[in-house]
C-alpha cells in the first residue's frame, strides 16, 4: 500500500511538472509571468549554491524552531494546568475562544512596534499561531480521560504527579503529537509569512527582495524551496509521531496496513 500511495504520489509530481514546463512554452501563459518548470528548477540548484540562501534558511529554521519549541512547552504546561484546577476549564473557555481565532497576521503592526524587522516579530507571530494548536488539542486530550479511570485513581490515592504521568499523559498523547503536527506545519508558514511582510531575516524577505528585483524565477525557485521544506518539516513530525505512539493502537494498526 505505501509503495502504492509513493508511485501516485511521484506520477503526480510528474504530471504537474509537466504541465508547468508546457504551459509557459506553449504560450498559453507569458514566460514573464510563470518561467517553465526546468528553468525555476535551474534556478533552484543555483540558489542552494550560494551562501546568502542558506544563510537566510538558517535565519527562517531558527524562528521557526525557537518559536515551535516556545509554543508547546507553553501550551503543554497551560493545558495541564487548566487540567488540573477544579473550576479552570470553565473559567477559561471564553478567554480561549476569544483569543484563538483572531489572526496571527493581525498581530504585524504590534509586533514591527514591539520588535521591528528583528526575529522578536517572527518569534511573536509563530508562537502565537502555533500555540493555540498544541493548546486545544492538549484539553480535548486530557478531557479524553476516563472518569472511571480518574475516580480509580483518587480511591487509591494515587499522587498527582503519578496520574498525571500514568493516566492523563498516555491519553492525552496522541491529541498532542497531532497538535505539534498542525502547529510545526502554522508555524513554519507564519515564519516565512514574517519575513515577507515585516522584512525580519528570512527565506521570506529573499522572496521578497527577488520580487522587488524582478527576478521572477528565482522567486518561484525560492517559494518551491519553501513547499519542499514544509513537506520534510510534516514528514519529520510524523515519523516523530508513530515513534513516540508505537504503543498506541492507531499507530500499530497503519504500520501492519
Amino acid at each position: 500500500m505505501k509503495g502504492r500511495d509513493a508511485a501516485y504520489g511521484a506520477a503526480g509530481l510528474a504530471v504537474l511538472f509537466c504541465v508547468a514546463e508546457a504551459v509557459p512554452r506553449f504560450g498559453w501563459v507569458s514566460r514573464d509571468f510563470l518561467p517553465p518548470a526546468s528553468e525555476i528548477l535551474l534556478t533552484l540548484g543555483r540558489e542552494l549554491r550560494t551562501r546568502q540562501l542558506w544563510s537566510a534558511l538558517g535565519d527562517t529554521m531558527s524562528s521557526w524552531a525557537l518559536g515551535l519549541a516556545i509554543a508547546f512547552v507553553l501550551a503543554v504546561a497551560l493545558g495541564t494546568l487548566i487540567d488540573a484546577v477544579p473550576g479552570a476549564r470553565a473559567a477559561t473557555a471564553s478567554t480561549v475562544e476569544f483569543l484563538r481565532p483572531i489572526p496571527s497576521v493581525a498581530l504585524i503592526p504590534l509586533a514591527t512596534l514591539l520588535f521591528g524587522a528583528d526575529l522578536g516579530s517572527s518569534l511573536l507571530l509563530v508562537v502565537y499561531a502555533a500555540f493555540w494548536q498544541v493548546l486545544i488539542q492538549v484539553l480535548y486530550g486530557v478531557a479524553d480521560v476516563d472518569p472511571v479511570a480518574r475516580e480509580t485513581a483518587r480511591s487509591y490515592r494515587l499522587g498527582h504527579w503519578t496520574t498525571l504521568r500514568r493516566l492523563v499523559w498516555p491519553t492525552a498523547l496522541p491529541y498532542v503529537m497531532t497538535g505539534l503536527r498542525l502547529a510545526a506545519s502554522v508555524a513554519f508558514i507564519l515564519a516565512v509569512t514574517a519575513e515577507l511582510v515585516i522584512g525580519s531575516p528570512g527565506l521570506g524577505l529573499r522572496i521578497q527582495l527577488a520580487q522587488s528585483g524582478g527576478a521572477v524565477a528565482t522567486v518561484y525557485a525560492l517559494i518551491t524551496l519553501a513547499g519542499i521544506i514544509g513537506v520534510l518539516v510534516n514528514l519529520a513530525v510524523r515519523r516523530l509521531e508513530r515513534w513516540l505512539l508505537a504503543w498506541h493502537p492507531s499507530v500499530r494498526g497503519e504500520a501492519a496496513a
